[in-house]
């Protein structure tokens, strides 16, 4: 397979700036990251180890197998809201016996764990992936339920959670509950709907009305113990299927029982031996651009994170704004849709569905490279067919059945977005890189376009046009959908699955390509009618 050659230029003054830009938005990165790490604060975090026990991520680290990566996924979920960064809860995919199981631990220091909106978007997030890739759950249980005060934005949400949890049963993808504090109302239909649960003596309560609720409720005076306690759920009502003495004996028996479930991957193996790229991945840090309009060559991407650096270019001289071919990660076969130059014309759209469609045809999962602006507009574009053009690549992507995974590495604007694979047309994984913008078009666009159709409709109506208020909205707009596009804002809205370094790209494809072939790898035959 051909390799692709180093064409990096480390000493140019551009590669210098982009690097600075860039590590200053990695450090910004981290600084919220750390944030979401604090969970509730010292204050609570306090507390919590004062009632001697362990912190959500503490005890993740516990159940994964020693040395072993664990992916988090959307950690910065709620940033920028009024709830605490991270939203409560932590989510992500790690190794436990050998096995890859999605893991979702409440986290008791925000709020007693209490799920708000957007807490509920990351779960309902999280359940989504480990359904679509045969993962077994985990839930590590410590959650007053339902925030109250949100109670109308998560009371639906809430309930579909229930309804895929037993769904994800029938399908013989089990969820384990290891529950450590609380688990009441709503949120004792988790355990209650889990095909393992173990609970911790003297710790562990669930039911659906505590004391007070009862007693308002029924007249009936009970203790915790007595209404859902781990020794009763245990002894008497059959909830528990196991009684841990403690948090470390819970995620023991936790590990015992996916050592028990007998799993194994349904897709295709990774290649016995494959070689690391041959450049190194701390070059992309130099090779994106912070400013967006400044090109740069995927190849020089593709270069770091491939096996081997090799490439099979597939139409290379055809539609050169979108690099499309074949390569290897991590010793699986990935297709690979790249944007080079942002638009995409007629030429690029019929390369890619054609590229879509030979993947389909060899079981070959697709990476998508966004980096666009959008398909190109105009009369010329429009006479020609740009629409039907940009329907034929988007046909492609609605209906092809490998797996895809999708990375934002610059722009990714209007129906480009969608012809390359974003969040709306659901690939397995979603990643973005922190210098990554995505809105319906950009920011002066868009600004502009109100400001036209505007002008248009005064002289309409036949009255003057006031240039200076036009000049307020038109910065008022701009800021507005500037701040609304950068990969913070997104990424806190669960739209995508995480902001990554570029540098960890190939490790974390690496990880989701492994999760994805727990499902057979089978593509479409047959695609719906395309207008040519």
């Amino acid at each position: 397979m051909p390799v692709l050659p180093d064409r990096v230029d480390r000493d140019a003054p551009e590669f210098a700036a982009r690097r600075e830009s860039l590590l200053e938005l990695l450090e910004e990165h981290s600084r919220q990251l750390a944030l979401a790490n604090l969970g509730g604060g010292e204050k609570y975090v306090e507390r919590h180890r004062k009632r001697g026990k362990l912190l959500a991520r503490e005890r993740i680290e516990l159940l994964v197998d020693r040395d072993s990566a664990f992916l988090e996924l959307s950690p910065l979920a709620a940033w920028g809201t009024s709830y605490t960064v991270g939203a409560s809860v932590v989510t992500g995919i790690g190794v436990v016996e050998g096995t890859e199981v999605m893991v979702v631990a409440h986290d008791p220091t925000v709020r007693g764990g209490a799920v708000n909106p957007y807490g509920a978007k990351k779960q309902g997030r999280a359940s989504q992936i480990a359904k679509e890739n045969r993962l077994p759950v985990i839930n590590l249980v410590e959650s007053g339920g339902a925030d109250l005060p949100t109670q109308s934005e998560i009371f639906i949400p809430g309930g579909a959670g229930f309804r895929d949890l037993t769904q994800k049963s029938a399908a013989a993808i089990p969820t384990i509950s290891l529950v450590f504090g609380n688990s009441t109302a709503g949120g004792a239909y988790v355990p209650g709907m889990s095909d393992y649960v173990v609970m911790v003596e003297g710790r562990a309560k669930v039911f659906l009305g505590g004391p007070p609720l009862v007693k308002m409720a029924t007249g009936e005076v009970a203790d915790d113990e007595e209404l859902g306690g781990a020794e009763m759920h245990a002894r008497v009502s059959g909830l528990a299927d196991y009684l841990a003495v403690d948090e470390v004996d819970a995620i023991r028996l936790g590990r015992q029982i996916i050592r028990r479930l007998n799993r194994g991957k349904l897709g295709p193996a990774p290649a016995a031996s494959y070689s690391e790229p041959l450049y190194d991945a701390a070059d992309l840090v130099g090779i994106v651009p912070t400013d967006l309009r400044e090109p740069f060559d995927p190849h020089d991407v593709l270069a770091r994170i491939l096996d081997g650096s090799e490439f099979d270019e597939f139409k290379p001289l055809y539609g050169s704004s979108l690099v499309t071919g074949f390569g290897q990660l991590h010793g699986y076969p990935i297709g690979v849709l790249a944007n080079a130059r942002g638009v995409l014309f007629a030429e690029e759209s019929e390369k890619a569905a054609q590229f879509i469609q030979l993947a389909n045809q060899t079981d070959t999962p697709l990476l998508f490279l966004q980096n666009t602006t959008g398909y190109m507009v105009g009369k010329e574009y429009e006479q020609k067919g740009i629409i039907k053009a940009g329907a034929l690549m988007i046909n492609a992507v609605s209906n092809s059945d490998v797996p895809h995974l999708t990375l934002n590495m610059g722009a990714s604007y209007g129906a480009g977005n969608y012809g390359m694979c974003g969040r709306a047309y659901d690939p397995r994984f979603l990643f973005t890189w922190p210098n990554a913008k995505s809105a319906v078009m950009g920011p002066a666009q868009l600004a502009g376009v109100l400001s036209i159709v505007a002008r248009a409709s005064a002289e309409a109506k036949g009255q003057p046009y006031d240039e200076a208020a036009d000049a307020a909205m038109r910065e008022m707009v701009e800021n507005q959908i500037e701040a609304e596009s950068k990969a913070l804002f997104l990424t806190a809205r669960v739209y995508d699955d995480g902001i990554i370094d570029p540098r960890d790209t190939r490790t974390v494809l690496g990880l989701a390509l492994s999760v994805i072939h727990n499902t057979p790898i089978q593509g479409r035959r047959g695609f719906g009618v395309f207008r040519m």
